[in-house]
C-alpha cells in the first residue's frame, strides 16, 4: 500500500517506513545501502591531469609523523616535571607566545628575570633529554 503510495506521489519513504514494510531494524537498512557502495581505491587519481594527484598523497604528508608525536610526548613529560612557575613559563612563552616582557608583567617579575629562568628552564629540560 505505501510503495503503491510512493510511486503514485513521488514521495519517497522515510527510513523508519521502509524498515517497517522489510520487518527489519533502521540500522539494518542503513547498513545494507552503506554494503551496496563501491570501494574507492586510495591510489585512484582525484584530478584527469598530468599530475597524477591521488587520494593517498592529499592526506599523507612528508613529515615523519611518528618522530612528531615521540617528540611531542617526550615535551609533554618534560613540562609535567616542571614546577608550577615554570610550567607557566614554558607554556606563556613557547605556546601562547608570549614575549619575556608579557610573561614578566604576568608573574610580577622582571624581563631579565623571565630570561634567565627560561634559559635554566630549557637546559635543564636539554639535559633530561640527553
Amino acid at each position: 500500500m505505501q510503495r503503491q503510495n510512493t510511486i503514485k506521489t513521488g514521495e519517497k519513504l522515510k527510513l523508519s517506513e521502509l524498515a517497517s514494510i522489510l520487518n527489519v531494524t533502521n540500522e539494518e537498512i542503513v547498513m545494507a545501502l552503506d554494503a551496496m557502495k563501491v570501494p574507492e581505491s586510495m591510489d585512484a587519481e582525484i584530478y584527469d591531469d598530468e599530475n597524477g594527484e591521488t587520494k593517498i598523497s592529499r592526506i599523507t604528508t612528508n613529515k615523519d609523523e611518528e618522530n612528531i608525536i615521540v617528540n611531542k610526548m617526550c615535551i609533554q613529560k618534560l613540562i609535567e616535571e616542571l614546577n608550577e612557575r615554570e610550567k607557566q613559563i614554558i607554556i606563556l612563552r613557547y605556546f601562547k607566545g608570549k614575549t619575556q616582557s608579557e610573561v614578566a608583567a604576568k608573574l610580577g617579575i622582571t624581563q631579565v628575570q623571565v630570561s634567565r629562568l627560561e634559559k635554566k628552564i630549557l637546559s635543564n629540560m636539554r639535559h633530561k633529554i640527553a
